[in-house]
């Protein structure tokens, strides 16, 4: 390929990447003139690129938005990174994607990769094996993804048609059942292969939850809001599952400051509150879980390896008491002689 090809090709590759670039940026990135760049954008035009002139004190050139370049143009890095995203993104259920519009996606970009690539990049996806099962994920549709995000990102009211479950999806500060719904959304979260929206829910003037594959409408509605200082909609979603309505309501004071106790419990499975104690030992916290079985809570204890104390429910001081005396025995018991 002759140079001035090989520039022109890179300057649409630098176009395309968004945003206006001044001909002065151009000049340095490909290493001409400004009326060399000038002439390649002649170029481009002339084989129907929607380049278009932006003037003033930041002016430059851009492609017309909306405008979908033909043919694919990924150096080797960016072909891998693209291909992994799409099959690590299924398999965390992180895709917000319904059926399998994925593999068409990972498909099509193959399709129009270049022969010795693409072969280079099979190799590289068959030869890939996961140590963890693929994610049972919930993708929420299209067609809610982009209207959420859109209220999101300019702070607009939304009007949702919600279907609950189990009394809505984060207990305290989760979705409280179905119907339609007008909400102040703070922002979207993406959390163990389900999609949340957090924010205020003026049906009940409360903040709320909600999980985007339980949303089967969403509208943006004209008006704009403020979103409200404090945690950020992460630590929101994350402590809304950890409060969420469960069988069982457990609260352990364990020793040891904060951070170190959420270190080992993450906030969708604890809510972690400094507690002094009252008996000038050091620090302590009090930590509250939501269980639908209280089986699994003694292991996570013990795994603390903290001096803790259970306050409720009387139950889980029993099956505490059963963990550590099969643990005794365990400790006790000496192998067989081998032959």
């Amino acid at each position: 390929m002759s140079r001035p090809v090989s520039r022109v090709l890179t300057l649409l590759e630098l176009l395309q990447s968004g945003g206006v670039r001044t001909v002065a940026e151009l000049s340095s990135r490909l290493g001409v003139g400004e009326r060399t760049v000038r002439r390649y954008v002649d170029h481009l035009v002339d084989l129907d690129v929607p380049v278009e002139s932006v003037r003033g004190r930041y002016g430059g050139y851009r492609l017309a938005p909306g405008h979908r370049m033909p043919p694919l143009m990924l150096t080797d890095d960016e072909a891998l990174a693209v291909l992994l995203g799409l099959v690590a993104g299924r398999r965390t259920g992180i895709t917000a994607a319904a059926g399998t519009a994925g593999e068409t996606a990972a498909a099509k970009v193959r399709r129009v990769l270049p022969e010795r690539l693409r072969r280079r990049l099979d190799a590289v996806l068959d030869s890939l094996t996961f140590t963890t099962a693929p994610a049972e994920s919930a993708a929420p549709e299209a067609t809610v993804l982009l209207p959420v995000a859109d209220a999101v990102r300019h702070h607009r009211p939304l009007a949702i048609r919600y279907t609950g479950g189990r009394g809505g999806s984060g207990g305290r500060g989760g979705g409280g059942g179905g119907g339609e719904r007008t909400v102040y959304p703070y922002g979207l979260v993406a959390h163990a292969g389900r999609w949340y929206v957090t924010g205020r829910d003026l049906s009940v003037g409360a903040d709320r939850t909600f999980r985007l594959d339980r949303i089967h409408g969403a509208r943006v509605l004209p008006g704009t809001f403020e979103p409200p200082p404090g945690p950020g909609p992460a630590e929101r979603v994350l402590t809304a599952l950890a409060t969420a309505p469960y069988r069982h309501e457990v609260t352990v004071r364990v020793r040891g400051t904060a951070e170190e106790i959420r270190a080992r419990l993450p906030g969708s499975v604890a809510v972690v509150a400094a507690d002094d104690g009252g008996d000038g030992a050091g620090a302590w916290c009090r930590v509250e879980i939501r269980a639908e079985r209280l089986d699994w809570v003694p292991g996570v204890l013990a795994s603390l390896d903290r001096p803790f104390v259970v306050e409720r429910p009387d139950e889980l001081r029993g099956l505490v008491a059963d963990l550590a005396g099969r643990l005794m025995d365990a400790a006790r018991t000496t192998p067989p002689p081998r032959d």
